[in-house]
């Protein structure tokens, strides 16, 4: 899992992309996405990690609120983006589609997802989800002292193993494993920790077969079209608001190049 010799990897995020988010990247050198379901404790995360240093404002044509912050780790500065609480990113909502198109079209260096350990099972859902798009990303295991006291056992490290990403477990509000997440965000976003995320396959030949002939269609009407895979994906499902955004010329828009900083 490790990869000593991709510790010097440029930043993953497509700046162009976030600037269009409304995202300012200026004085920062990573982007991080929080994402969870409703009442996880993910505000509460965002606090311990961010303290003091944060400011709201609202999405870009939307009046849904968003939270920024900062910290530093290091010698590098990360910006954190709290999104809105989501049980998916299925787009059947605006909140799930402000978080599908941060994750998607932003591409931040790390996501952060957060579960109720109380109720892994319900949460992992919207990871999986989340592992469908990007490569970088860390589970928060929240409330993890409150599992303890329901006597629920997690094994952090088997699940480690079976998702490709670093799992971590939390008590934010006592601060607990905050200290590990912030290292597990470092060594994400600086590629000394390399993700392998669990990949739903095909178990039909002729999908599978569809999905790559798809995919293959949008790279070359969509050149540097970033997840095409997963847009395929849901193309294939009759996502409408993804079939809308390439009858507009939204995922052209999209479709830039990563500029490093």
């Amino acid at each position: 899992m490790f990869d000593q010799s991709a510790c010097a990897a440029c930043p993953a995020h497509n700046i162009n992309n976030l600037v269009k988010l409304g995202i300012d990247m200026k004085n920062f050198d990573y982007v991080v996405a929080l994402a969870g379901n409703p009442n996880t404790g993910k505000s509460t995360v965002f606090n311990a990690l961010t303290g003091l240093k944060q400011h709201t404002g609202n999405w870009p044509g939307k009046t849904v609120t968003r939270a920024e912050g900062g910290f530093k780790y290091g010698t590098k500065k990360y910006k954190i983006v709290d999104l809105p609480g989501t049980y998916s990113l299925l787009s059947t909502s605006v909140d799930e589609e402000i978080a599908r198109d941060f994750i998607l079209f932003g591409q931040p260096d790390v996501t952060v997802i957060i579960a109720d350990a109380t109720r892994l099972e319900r949460n992992l859902n919207l990871v999986l989800q989340v592992l469908e798009i990007t490569d970088r990303a860390v589970l928060c295991l929240n409330l993890i002292d409150e599992a303890q006291r329901h006597r629920i056992k997690i094994d952090d490290r088997a699940l480690s193993k079976e998702l490709g990403i670093p799992v971590i477990p939390t008590a934010a509000r006592q601060n607990l494993g905050i200290p590990e997440l912030l290292k597990a965000i470092d060594e994400v976003a600086t590629g000394i920790y390399v993700c392998r995320p669990h990949r739903i396959t095909a178990e039909f030949r002729k999908v599978s077969r569809a999905v790559n002939d798809l995919q293959k269609k949008i790279s070359r009407e969509f050149p540097g079209l970033p997840n095409t895979r997963w847009i395929a994906l849901r193309l294939l499902e009759g996502d409408q608001k993804i079939i809308n955004a390439l009858k507009t010329g939204e995922l052209q828009n999209l479709a830039v190049n990563t500029v490093p900083d």
